[in-house]
């Protein structure tokens, strides 16, 4: 297993930090790698219906597009991610669940990046309407879950998190 001589950090911010690791190779060279730090995430697709699911339409600056979207969010530090979905769920779509599950966790980006998203299932939502970010423009969107394959396939929905939490909710709560 590769061994860490060295890292250096080039930048820390409120969401990410980057740093800089010199690790050794096999033949004892020193190999150079760029590794995103995360606190870590939630994402969660709430039914509100036995039949519909709600997403959100937001824009995303680093792809220069409005996509469509499960509601998610960063875990603050120390936070737990329980309390980290229901908290996301009311400031993005304004609802709270009676039953949240959480379905997987998985790393979105393990080739440069530590963080990893822990994807929840919600239903028995009540109205509860939270404080949404400050850089955040949300519509929400009410979707039969039957349409969710072809609107992936379409492209229609293309952000990963999504993607892999919508067709495991629809095949395991469906």
């Amino acid at each position: 297993m590769p061994e860490n001589v060295r890292s250096e950090y080039i930048y820390k911010g409120r969401v990410v930090t980057l740093r800089v690791d010199h690790t050794t190779r096999p033949d004892g060279s020193i190999r150079t790698r760029e590794i995103v730090e995360h606190h870590g995430a939630v994402a969660i697709v709430p039914w509100i219906d036995d039949e519909h699911i709600l997403l959100i339409r937001q824009f995303r600056p680093a792809v220069d597009e409005y996509l469509l979207e499960i509601p998610a969010g960063t875990l603050e530090v120390g936070e737990d991610a329980d309390a980290c979905a229901s908290r996301e769920l009311s400031e993005e779509v304004g609802y709270h669940p009676g039953d949240l599950k959480r379905m997987f966790s998985q790393y979105l980006a393990p080739g440069y990046s530590n963080e990893v998203l822990h994807a929840y299932v919600a239903r028995d939502l009540t109205r509860q309407i939270g404080q949404q970010d400050e850089d955040e423009d949300i519509e929400v969107i009410t979707v039969a879950a039957a349409d969710i394959e072809s609107m992936i396939l379409d492209g229609r929905i293309k952000d990963a998190k999504s993607i892999a939490a919508l067709l495991v909710a629809i095949r395991l709560y469906k």
